[in-house]
């Protein structure tokens, strides 16, 4: 129903900085919530950033707290990552997703998203 897709993942140097992006298809986008997971080689996906439908409420997991930040243009149907200070232990796959709802608050939980992208792989090196 809807379409995401990631990008600007790659590899870079501990402490550097990258920027993610997720372009996502659909009129409606402007009222979706969406969010940033990540999935390290041997563990569960996790929970790294969310915003609500108008970017309002934020949220972000506790270990990127500070160095991450999360933002959405809805005039161009975008959801970015801007990642700063990366340690390697930030290497995974990145995937962003969206959900329906317009909800106030922005949420975490991994169940509540209805659709996923196919992940970009974001690697830091010591």
């Amino acid at each position: 129903q809807v379409q995401v897709v990631e990008s600007g993942g790659g590899l870079v140097q501990a402490g550097g900085s990258l920027r993610l992006a997720c372009a996502a298809s659909g009129a409606t986008f402007s009222k979706y919530g969406m969010g940033w997971f990540r999935q390290a080689p041997g563990k569960e996906r996790e929970f790294v950033a969310a915003s609500n439908w108008n970017g309002n409420s934020i949220h972000y997991a506790d270990s990127v707290k500070g160095r991450f930040t999360i933002s959405r243009d809805n005039a161009k149907n975008t959801l970015y990552l801007q990642m700063s200070s990366l340690k390697p232990e930030d290497t995974a796959v990145y995937y962003c997703a969206a959900q329906r709802l317009n909800l106030a608050i922005a949420i975490a939980t991994i169940e509540s998203y209805d659709y996923w992208g196919q992940g970009t792989q974001v690697t830091v090196s010591s």
